[in-house]
């Protein structure tokens, strides 16, 4: 491919990216117009995916294609923990309960996981790169609307301590996917899991969106 296979992953996905993005669930949340317990229950379904992104990392530290992303310094499930100790006080996983889009989400990543690095890759780079960028708009949203301390409980999710230059890593992680060990095949069907990697992201925004409509 003569087009960089970061470039290529970004615009190849860029309509799910979009839809994803402009969700009438995040729409009204980052515009202030639900309460925190809608917060809350969109951090419980994010523990849920990255408990699965997370759990099957170990795994793959020495395969050829994955090993090279398994960088620990953005695990996210123990701030999550945080966040939700916070939100939902310590009973929080006595309450916690993952709806049937964020299910199939998670499931789909453990088996990647499992059976195919290279889709693993496609969901770590929907994830994790959206946090380091996306992700904090809504830190920032978060601490204005509900009152969090900045950088604090309640939007430790978004804040990469151990990521002292975001932009910097931001680029070294394109130079990586541009170096994936994969084929010229095996390279879109990782776009393509991106793309329903986004399609996921999506279908949770919508059950979301369900649970906490906004009254005319």
């Amino acid at each position: 491919m003569d087009t960089p296979f970061s470039t290529l992953i970004r615009t190849a996905s860029h309509a799910q990216h979009t839809e994803a993005e402009t969700s009438s669930f995040m729409g009204d949340l980052l515009g202030g117009r639900l309460g925190v317990d809608a917060y809350a229950r969109y951090t419980e379904q994010l523990w849920f995916v990255y408990r699965a992104l997370e759990e099957g990392a170990d795994a793959l530290r020495e395969d050829p294609v994955a090993g090279p992303f398994i960088q620990p310094e953005l695990f996210r499930t123990a701030a999550l923990e945080q966040d939700l100790a916070h939100l939902r006080g310590p009973a929080w996983r006595e309450a916690a309960s993952p709806l049937p889009a964020t299910v199939a989400y998670a499931e789909r990543v453990a088996e990647c996981a499992r059976d195919w690095p290279a889709g693993y890759v496609a969901h770590h780079y929907t994830r994790y790169l959206g946090d380091l960028s996306g992700g904090q708009i809504i830190r920032d949203r978060a601490e204005r609307t509900w009152g969090f301390d900045r950088k604090g409980d309640g939007v430790r999710f978004y804040v990469f301590e151990e990521i002292a230059n975001p932009a910097a890593f931001k680029r070294a992680y394109r130079e990586l996917l541009d170096g994936v060990n994969a084929d010229d095949l095996e390279k879109q069907r990782i776009v393509d899991e991106c793309k329903r990697a986004f399609d996921f992201n999506s279908a949770v925004f919508r059950e979301l969106g369900g649970e906490y409509p906004l009254s005319a």
